[in-house]
């Protein structure tokens, strides 16, 4: 008796799952393809050309043809992706998978590619002939014919931290940013300040718009107007923070108080407040956002927003793996943010 291979026992079962429609014999034939080529596509193998892959693909999708979730490798995979690696803020999700992973024998690959919004067209080729148990995206959302690609693998995919809000359809995790902002601001407000000043993030990321937004609800709460000269909007980068600080500090009536809506650009506009020699926080109070470890390290020592992110990175990895059992479960989460006050802030000078 002639053994098969596990290539075409797949075609087999995926025959099978057409019985009454079409074909993959039928799908090779409009592709003009043989029925091995559309089982190399089905089971992830590289040795097909691009424009192929991408022609099957579409016929598949086109007659709803699911892949099965495929037999484990050997080496299970969780991936991370990331449009641009951080060596502090980065790490702590990167941390969170691995907790996970470690728990249940798995390893971590690490991707960077695309920009914040989504990853780049190249990467989806890449992770089908990776074939990982789930992919943790740490993006705003993904384009509709990379969710089709994943979807039709078997692979899920959960994003972390979102830039914006994702679609219904897409799994994610995220913290009440608007929450730590209003915490943050009232911190400053209860400490005296009634001139504070906002370095948030980008203009098109939701997260940094929330924060701004808990910013202008603490004034309102407290009948403060916040000066909109005073609102600026940053990257979330040192240097971002540094820039905007060195302009805030110099003008004649400059604030009293900064929130930075990231650590990294709280520690820039500390280092513009050493540089221009106003002491911290005897002539400035600052606050950061995120709480990464540099930032209990800073001198002073930060007062920041703890935002969970190894525990943000944990969740959509357990909600990975509930999604490859197909087990129910929450697919939003939100989780809360915390103030933790430390040296950087004080009351104002008289």
């Amino acid at each position: 008796m002639r053994a098969e291979s596990p290539e075409g026992t797949e075609t087999a079962r995926a025959e099978e799952r057409g019985a009454g429609r079409i074909t993959l014999a039928q799908v090779g034939a409009q592709a003009g393809v043989s029925l091995s080529t559309v089982s190399k596509v089905l089971n992830g193998r590289p040795d097909v050309a691009a424009p192929t892959r991408r022609k099957v693909e579409e016929l598949l999708e086109e007659h709803g043809y699911r892949r099965p979730a495929p037999t484990p490798p050997e080496a299970p995979l969780l991936e991370i992706v990331f449009h641009e690696l951080d060596s502090t803020w980065s790490m702590e999700l990167i941390r969170g998978v691995q907790n996970v992973a470690n728990a249940h024998g798995m390893s971590v690959v690490l991707t960077e590619t695309g920009t914040r919004h989504s990853p780049g067209a190249d990467w989806v080729e890449g992770v089908l002939r990776r074939r990982p148990l789930g992919v943790v995206l740490v993006f705003s959302t993904l384009p509709a014919d990379l969710k089709k690609k994943l979807w039709s693998r078997a692979i899920p995919f959960v994003i972390v931290d979102p830039a914006g809000d994702p679609e219904p359809d897409v799994p994610s995790v995220g913290s009440a940013n608007w929450a730590g902002g209003l915490a943050a601001t009232r911190h400053l407000i209860e400490l005296g300040h009634r001139r504070t000043a906002v370095i948030t993030g980008p203009e098109d990321m939701l997260c940094a718009l929330a924060r701004l937004d808990g910013f202008r609800s603490a004034h309102n709460m407290a009948r403060i107007a916040p000066d909109p000269e005073l609102i600026r909007f940053g990257d979330f980068h040192v240097s971002s923070g540094h820039q905007h600080a060195l302009d805030l500090l110099d003008r004649p009536d400059r604030p009293t108080a900064i929130f930075a809506g990231s650590d990294l650009q709280a520690l820039g506009v500390l280092e513009a407040a050493r540089v221009l020699g106003l002491r911290v926080p005897h002539d400035l109070s600052v606050v950061g956002y995120d709480d990464i470890p540099l930032a209990q390290w800073s001198s002073p020592a930060l007062t920041t927003i703890d935002q969970p992110l190894e525990q943000m990175a944990e969740e959509a990895a357990r909600m990975l793996l509930r999604l490859r059992r197909e087990e129910e479960g929450e697919t939003r989460i939100e989780l809360g943010t915390r103030l933790v006050v430390r040296g950087s802030t004080g009351v104002p000078r008289a």
